[in-house]
């Protein structure tokens, strides 16, 4: 691949990872940034670069979640691929997923690490998988994730490419913008904006709408083009911590909680599970469920037939709909009002921001861990944050405080 070449696929940003990457200065590339920095184009390019260059090695690329897999970064490798003049020499399947160099066998293979089995019994014909990309890193549970993904894969061999792109979360304190941030051996931290990227690659329209968001709102600009973690100042829930809670962990749980939140249409009904651990100051999030326009008798049977709830387990409800409390019961279901009271709402949420931790896990209850991240205090027309808890979009975080309804309330008499 000549010089030339490569200029017209990699972005001037990268130019020094490149040689770094051939030189294998590093066994890690921590690659974050805004949009149309690149970065992704980049890992798929230097991906198939490595591979063409170490025959005996395979090539493993994830993402969370497996059914995003195919529009986003498996197209982007065939792109990759289209791109460097090599399509006809390799071929490419959905089922299963993966790209193959025709010469040697050499396997690019897509998964997503809702179904770790894949990854653990995973089996190559030859030589070792010696390349792992994680795209949107953010979107993982965690470091014990990432490292337990790498122990099960980077084996067999003297030589690995570790290639991690993302673009930073809002926060300072999510986990993947703390992992950057963290000095480590045998890794390059890069950073990287659309600023670098040849603007006929992005084409007008992108630069116009940076330019436009720079003027009107200058940090969300800041955060979504120039991948900088700026916060927002408004944040009910700086507590919440996102990470894979394992079968296992549940299996000890002993003081589990169950809250229901009444839904019909748009509103959701939203059910949450959680466990409580008062000497660590902790709430742990780790099953959910929510639907629209389901009868009562249709969510009772989801909860017992999908989700294990028996007539023994408490479910504190909603106490604004005392009927749908009453069929529960008369379905056989250990139903009860949460006890509501005097500025009790802003309470609640008052101890659920005290707490040390939230921990929600990101597969098991993508729902709540969106409403936990997302709710944020109002502001006024100047800007400045008023005091009290909007009301929206907050069904399973109130499925939670009914959850956890005897606890709060019990502190706050």
């Amino acid at each position: 691949m000549t010089t030339s070449k490569l200029d017209q696929l990699i972005s001037p940003a990268f130019y020094e990872v490149h040689r770094d990457i051939r030189a294998h200065a590093y066994d890690e590339y921590v690659l974050k940034g805004g949009r149309g920095s690149t970065k992704s184009s980049f890992v798929s390019v230097e991906v198939i670069l490595a591979m063409l260059k170490h025959p005996e090695m395979h090539a493993v690329v994830l993402r969370k979640v497996a059914n995003t897999l195919r529009t986003t970064v498996y197209n982007q490798y065939i792109w990759a691929i289209q791109e460097l003049g090599l399509y006809d020499k390799f071929k490419a399947t959905v089922s299963p997923m993966e790209i193959v160099f025709k010469k040697t066998g050499q396997k690019i293979m897509f998964f997503g690490t809702d179904d770790p089995g894949k990854i653990k019994s995973l089996k190559v014909p030859f030589g070792y998988v010696g390349i792992v990309h994680f795209e949107e890193l953010d979107q993982f549970s965690g470091q014990e994730e990432i490292r337990n993904i790498e122990q099960s894969l980077l084996r067999g061999g003297d030589l690995f490419y570790c290639f991690k792109s993302f673009n930073p979360p809002i926060t300072n304190s999510n986990w993947a913008n703390k992992y950057a941030i963290e000095k480590k051996p045998g890794v390059l931290v890069h950073h990287s904006t659309y600023k670098t990227t040849p603007i006929h690659w992005l084409g007008p329209k992108f630069v116009a709408d940076a330019e436009y968001l720079k003027e009107t709102n200058p940090r969300a600009y800041e955060h979504e083009y120039l991948g900088v973690p700026t916060g927002t100042g408004g944040n009910v829930f700086e507590n919440v911590v996102v990470r894979e809670i394992k079968l296992e962990e549940i299996l000890q749980y002993d003081h589990i909680l169950n809250g229901i939140d009444w839904g019909w249409y748009p509103d959701p009904f939203a059910f949450v599970r959680c466990q409580y651990n008062p000497g660590q100051s902790q709430l742990i999030l780790f099953d959910e469920f929510g639907g629209n326009k389901l009868s009562n008798r249709e969510t009772a049977d989801i909860l017992t037939k999908r989700h294990g709830i028996t007539e023994n387990d408490l479910l504190t409800c909603d106490s604004a709909e005392s009927k749908s409390i009453g069929d529960y019961k008369s379905y056989g279901l250990f139903a009860r009002a949460a006890e509501k009271g005097p500025d009790s709402r802003n309470y609640s949420f008052k101890w659920l921001a005290s707490l040390k931790e939230i921990v929600i896990d990101p597969v098991r209850c993508p729902k709540a861990l969106e409403e936990f991240q997302n709710y944020e205090y109002e502001r006024d027309k100047n800007g400045e944050v008023i005091s009290g808890y909007p009301d929206g979009n907050d069904h399973f975080i109130d499925a939670t405080r009914y959850a956890t309804n005897r606890i709060w309330k019990r502190r706050g008499a």
